[in-house]
């Protein structure tokens, strides 16, 4: 029993030392720059879109609580902490989307292409979608980290990662996941 406590304090051990460094390692090549940042959009209860749903009317959607609001106001304090450079941010055009980016910093512009596809009615966008993104992105000429706001079927289908409300994702221009942070709220 006592030997394993002490592989099982050896192993949180090295796991916190290990992420801490990744963490460490991922704000580094934040602050380099030139990266793409996805970021699932702060938390808004439940799951899809609801039946009514209208893209231009976000009373139909379902929108950020006051716990999504706090989350993004962290992301944005995050960004301003470690001094991160930023090229662009854009957003979805959905409501939840368009205010994480708006709490978080400020200044964006909306990009369909950062759509969600998630219901019946919307996936039929989603091979288009893919492309304008990866025509965006191979375009895209900057030493500064762009924002990409979106929702969680758009950066599962791009990075083949499933992110938490508020994530932070993080690639190279290859989409090719760096690293993530979770911010808590």
């Amino acid at each position: 029993m006592k030997f394993f406590k002490f592989l099982l304090i050896i192993f949180i051990s090295l796991t916190t030392s290990i992420k801490a460094d990744l963490n460490k390692n991922l704000r580094n090549q934040l602050e380099y720059g030139g990266k793409l940042i996805f970021i699932r959009h702060a938390y808004a209860p439940g799951s899809g879109d609801p039946n009514n749903f209208n893209l231009n009317d976000c009373s139909t959607q379902r929108n950020l609580s006051e716990e999504g609001k706090k989350q993004a106001q962290y992301i944005g304090q995050f960004f301003k902490e470690h001094k991160i450079k930023i090229d662009k941010v854009l957003s979805s055009e959905w409501c939840r989307c368009k205010e994480t980016a708006a709490i978080a910093f400020k200044n964006f512009s909306t990009k369909s292409f950062l759509n969600s596809f998630y219901s019946s009615k919307f996936v039929k966008n989603k091979d288009n979608q893919v492309k304008e993104l990866n025509d965006y992105i191979e375009k895209f000429k900057s030493k500064k980290n762009l924002v990409l706001i979106t929702h969680y079927v758009l950066i599962s289908e791009i990075l083949d990662y499933a992110p938490s409300s508020g994530e932070i994702v993080v690639s190279d221009k290859n989409f090719n996941k760096i690293g993530s942070i979770e911010i808590n709220f």
